[in-house]
Order: C-alpha cells, then structure tokens, then sequence
C-alpha cells in the first residue's frame, strides 16, 4: 500500500462574548439581533443592519427619492417595492443565531471508539476519519497525493456557510424569477385589455354603422309611406270635393218643377258618374317592404363571422436561435457567400416553444437592430420578414466594411445568440469559377460573350478559341456544347438569347453575319449587311423584336428586325455624346432603353435618341469589357483601368454608381462580356484566365 501524506490544519478558539459583539449585534444600535424588531437585513453593500434601525433610518433620509445611506460604509441603497423589511434577511448572521441558540459553539464531534479524540475531515477525499483509528493518516491503494485535513467541526460549518450562500444565490434568482413572470402576467393584463379595448372601439363603430343604416332604412320607408298617403290623400279630397258638388246640384231639386233644369242636371250627374267611376280605383297602392336579401345578411354574418382573430403565441424567446446565414437568393435557397459591403445581408431567427418544438406558423412580434461596432458607426435599416414558417429572415445593408453585431427581440425579449456578431468584408469574391485553358469540355479558348435565360436560368458562353457555344446550367455546369458554320473561323464575339422565343443570334466579325440558332445549334436563319465593317457584339430588344448589332467601324449600332431588315442606325464616330470611338459592347435596358459603351457607358431610347451619360469621368481612362441591365434597372459592366480589372454597379434611372466589385481574391483579367440572373447574380467573362465568374451583385 502506498502511503500518502496529509496536513492538518489548525483552528482558533474564539471567545463567546467577543463573537456575540463581533457578529451578533448591530452596529448601529448596538442591540442583539433577533427574529423580531431587530431582525438581520443584508444590504447590497453587503454589510448586515437591523430592521430597526433600517426604518429609522429610510424613513429620516428618502424624502420621496426612494434611497438612503448605508450607515456603515454611506453607499446609496434603494428601497425595493415592499419597503426596507422586503431586503433580504442576512442568513450567516441567522445561522449563527440558531447555532448560538442550540448551544452548539461546544459541540465538536467526536470518534465513537476514541471518544476523547475530535473527528477530521479529508477534503481531497471527502471523508470522515478518526487520526488515532487511522495511525494518524489515510489512504487509498492507488493513490500518492497531498491531502487537506481540517477538523471535522469546521468543515461542517464550512459546508453550511456554502450551502447557506447556495441557497441565498438560489432565493435570489428564484426572486428574480419571480419578478419577471409577474411582470409578463402585468403586460398580459395590459395587453388583453388594450385588445378588449381595441375590441369595443371596432364593434361599437359596427353598431353605430348598424344603427345608421337602420336610421336609413327608416327614413326611407317613411318617405316611401308619406309619398304614397300624398297621393293617395289628394285622390280623397277630390272625392271629398265631388261628392260635395253633387249634393250642391241635388240641394233644391225637389222643389224645381222645370223639366228643362232637371234634364240638364241628369246630364251633369250622368258625367260626374262616370268620373266618379274613375276615382273609384286608389291612385296609389298600400305596398311597401324593406328588402333585405337573405344572401346580405348571409355575407353580413359571414363578415361578421371573420371579422377578427384572436392570436397568441408559444413562442419561447430565450430557446430561439439567431444565426448568420449568408446570403439567399429569391427562393430562399442559402448561398455559401460572405457579407460583403453594399450587399444585402441575412440572419435566421428560428423560434420554438418553452419545450424546445419548433414553431410552424409566424406572426410574432419581432425587433431587430444592426449596429456597426467602432467610432464610425453605421447604423442599416433592418427589415423582418415573415416567413410564415417560425423562421424570420433579418435583411440590412452593410454601407461600410467591419463587424456588426444584430440584436433581435421576440416579445421585447432577446433571443439565443442576440446580438449576433458578424464580419463585412469590402471585398467582392466570385461565388463559383468555371473553365480553364484548353480545348476538353470543360475548358475554354478566349471566351469572350456570355448571355443568360432568364426564363430557363441557362447560360451561353461563347467559346471564341474553340469555336463554339458552351451551354451550361445556372450552376456553371457543362449541359452541352453548340457548334454551327456561324461560329466557325474564331471569330464569333457576341452571343444574345430570346427566351421567349427560345432562339440565340450570334454574330462573326469576321463572316460579318448575324446568325439564329434554336437553343440546340440549329441554324434558323443569317442575315449579313453592306454597312458591316467589323461587327463585334449584338443584343435583341424583345420589347420591339429587334437585333441590334455594334459595329466598330462606322462606330455605330445597327438596328435590324428578326428578318435582317435594317430599321436604324445609333450614333456614330465621334468623342461627343451621342458618338462613340471603338464600341466595346451594347445591350437593351428593360424598357427598351439602348445602351452601349466605350470608354463611358450612353444610354439612349428604344428609337435612339440620346438620353444620358454615365461614367463620363471613365472617357479615355479605360474601357468597358461587357454591360447589361437588369429588370430592376440595375446596370452591371466590367472594366479595365491601367493594370485594374473590376465590375461597375450602376443604377439605371439616374447613373449613379453603387458600388465596385474588385474580386481581391481572384483578380480579373481582361473582363469581357457579362450578363444578369434573375437572382441578383452575374456572370462575367474572364478572358484573360480563359474562365467565367460568377458574383452577387446587389
């Protein structure tokens, strides 16, 4: 057996009246404690007073401020809701009253067979033992450490002082527990009667609409009722009248003995009879009914039936989770991108109930902040959207590069996670590469134009150096491969798609012919013109149908229908607006808008007409590689500057720049042509690494 060695450590005796002084008393009145008017209260400043003196003394300093002075160390303290007898009770100095109380300062426990020799405490091993049954140590078969040894009685005080200050820490959360439980059911008794409330307001309108309509419906029939008794009472004096007239000619004709007069009076009665007879009939009938349709009242009710709902939550904010997801597209599928200035950014809130189930349906209130951290704080709009599911994407726009933190509240509560901290990154890397040098599937040589489906998503790359067309999927995966007398020569240097139509143009600077193709290689049509120097690029307006074909040596574009037949012409050779000097470029805006660039990007209508300049700072500076416009008016072109490859943002509408992509990472070289997905992406041809980048742009 291995022995081990062990310390024993010394205690003090204290005597009895000093600790009644020491501990005992207060120091204020200098009165024992007790469990009645000078009961023990622990302040925060941790210092113990009676409540005696407590009372005293908040009631001499407050004055309405809700505070006083400790009287030992002068720290503020604040009166809790129930006064100074809420404080809390000083448990050491209770325990050490019910320890005094029990007389138990003497009591040191002892071993049964030695009963003279106090009992030890090992608090290595945490065991009990006697020095004299254990010939003055302890061990254990395996074990060789220095062990800690106290008496016994000490260590039980030890023990009831942590499990004292345990169950202190333990009262205290379970207090603030407490609190917060009893201020959610307050803001629940607010909440159901701000709705009962609300309730009465809306139904009292819809009794006072009610009653207003009744009110109409009465007044009508009354009107309806008094315009039929008017006629109905002019007939009656009418009749009043004739009646009144015959028995003026009958008055006296008893007495009158001409037969001549009486004949006469005959007559006129025989004419006042038929007249009679025609005021026989009323003039006016009795009916009048309030209709009121079954099928009203049956919407009436049905409104009724829907009119409000009662919506409550189980949401458990302290369970739900914020996460940083990168970016989503439009269809809520997550893109392993990072944040990125100028692009918008997403976190998920994720909300369960207090058994940890996630909630399906949505409806919570939500709040949520973004806050840039350091001196120059940025401060994005937050915007939350209601996925209907229990999840809620938190979107903002990072304007400045750093970390950010995002805090989130469900029910004025923060959420797991809250606030969240993320990095902005100012720099724009490709989302996904595609190609290498070469001539096998999946290479390129000197790809230099690229368009996309947006019906479909499907991307056309043209293949210069191999001449052909490379279809791939939204993905940047190879579908298959486009070959056609058109692209022959390595010469072909625009590509164009009408999704619509399901058709392709393509045009060879060096054939000067513009050639349609279906989406599988089969040629439906070319058309070639006089005018045709060095054709180099092509788009299609499928507002209108039309081709438009930039030449680069007139410095022009042409405008064709689908048939080859020339419409227009746009611009000419030239440094002033409305000119252009080696065209790099053209592409249709989403209202038909033209736009072409050199050096500077010009933008002008369906019927050519000169509308703006952008970029004119760029003129001879550099030159666009690619363009294209989105459906949102969003312009995207790459450039090249003296050594500097990037990707312009620009808005359409008023030709600001919105922001640069630099692709740090994995710089450009000679960009070229570019276009747009429906998804806030684009694809930009890197002629200079014979590949093609994809990047999110907004």
């Amino acid at each position: 057996m291995v022995s081990m060695s062990s310390t024993l450590v010394e205690t003090v005796s204290i005597n009895y009246e000093d600790f009644n002084e020491s501990f005992l008393t207060c120091g204020t009145c200098l009165c024992m404690y007790d469990g009645g008017e000078h009961t023990p209260k622990l302040l925060p400043c941790s210092h113990t007073v009676c409540l005696h003196c407590l009372s005293r003394i908040a009631a001499s300093q407050t004055r309405d401020t809700g505070t006083f002075r400790c009287p030992i160390c002068r720290e503020c303290i604040t009166i809790p809701r129930g006064g100074v007898s809420a404080l809390p009770p000083s448990f050491l100095v209770n325990q050490l009253l019910d320890l005094m109380a029990r007389q138990r300062r003497e009591v040191v426990p002892k071993c049964s067979v030695h009963l003279n020799q106090e009992l030890l405490f090992c608090e290595t091993c945490d065991t009990v033992f006697c020095s004299l049954c254990t010939d003055g140590s302890h061990s254990t078969a395996s074990t060789s450490c220095e062990h800690t040894v106290i008496p016994f009685s000490i260590a039980i005080k030890r023990m009831s002082e942590i499990l004292l200050y345990k169950a202190n820490e333990c009262i205290s959360k379970l207090s603030l527990a407490e609190d917060a439980v009893n201020g959610e059911i307050t803001r629940l008794e607010q909440t159901t009667r701000q709705c009962l409330a609300g309730l009465d307001t809306t139904f009292q309108e819809i009794t006072a609409a009610v009653d207003q309509r009744r009110a109409e419906l009465c007044d009508a029939i009354t009107l309806a009722c008094d315009a039929k008794k008017k006629v109905l009472d002019e007939q009656l004096a009418l009749i009043q009248s004739e009646k009144d007239k015959v028995r003026e000619e009958c008055d006296g004709l008893q007495q009158q003995v001409e037969v001549r007069y009486i004949t006469r009076r005959i007559s006129s009665l025989g004419e006042k009879l038929d007249s009679a007879s025609a005021l026989a009939e009323p003039r006016e009938n009795a009916f009048l009914a309030c209709d009121l349709a079954s099928d009203s009242l049956k919407r009436l009710q049905g409104a009724l039936a829907t009119l409000g709902r009662v919506r409550t939550s189980t949401t458990f904010p302290s369970l739900c989770t914020l996460v940083a997801k990168v970016n989503s597209d439009r269809t809520g599928t997550f893109i392993a991108e990072p944040y990125v200035v100028n692009l918008e950014a997403v976190a998920v809130l994720n909300t369960v109930d207090y058994h940890g189930n996630a909630r399906t349906n949505g409806g919570d209130p939500i709040t949520a902040e973004v806050r840039a951290e350091g001196p120059a704080a940025d401060t994005p709009a937050a915007t939350v959207e209601d996925r209907e599911d229990g999840t809620y994407f938190i979107r903002f726009r990072p304007s400045t590069h750093g970390r950010y933190s995002i805090s989130v509240s469900v029910l004025d509560r923060p959420v797991k996670g809250s606030p969240l901290q993320v990095t902005v990154s100012e720099h724009n890397n490709p989302v996904r590469s595609y190609g290498s040098r070469g001539s096998d599937k999946d290479q390129f040589l000197q790809p230099v134009a690229v368009a996309v489906d947006n019906q479909s998503g499907v991307v056309y790359v043209v293949d210069t150096g191999n001449s052909r067309v490379k279809v791939l999927t939204p993905e940047l995966q190879l579908i298959r491969h486009i070959e056609s007398s058109g692209l022959a020569g390595r010469s072909c240097t625009g590509v164009a798609v009408h999704g619509d139509c399901g058709w392709l143009a393509t045009v060879n600077w060096r054939s000067r012919t513009v050639t349609r193709l279906d989406t599988h290689g089969v040629t439906l049509a070319t058309f070639t013109h006089a005018a045709f120097v060095e054709p180099i690029d092509l788009a299609i307006d499928t507002n209108y149908g039309h081709i438009l074909v930039a030449d680069n040596g007139p410095s022009c574009v042409f405008v064709f229908d689908t048939e080859g037949k020339l419409l227009f012409q746009v611009g000419k050779k030239g440094s002033q607006k409305g000119c252009f000097n080696l065209i790099s470029c053209v592409t249709v805006g989403p209202g038909g808008e033209i736009v072409v660039a050199d050096s500077r990007i010009q933008i002008f209508s369906a019927k050519g007409d000169f509308l703006q300049e952008i970029y004119p700072e760029g003129k001879g500076k550099g030159r666009y590689g690619g363009v294209a416009v989105d459906p949102e008016g969003m312009i995207v072109a790459s450039r090249s500057e003296k050594g500097r490859n990037f990707i312009q943002v620009f808005r359409l509408s008023d030709g600001k720049l919105l922001s640069t992509i630099d692709s740090h990472d994995f710089k450009l070289k000679r960009p070229s042509g570019i276009a747009t997905t429906n998804d806030r992406h684009l694809i930009v041809v890197d002629l200079g690494n014979d590949c093609i980048k994809k990047y999110r742009y907004w």
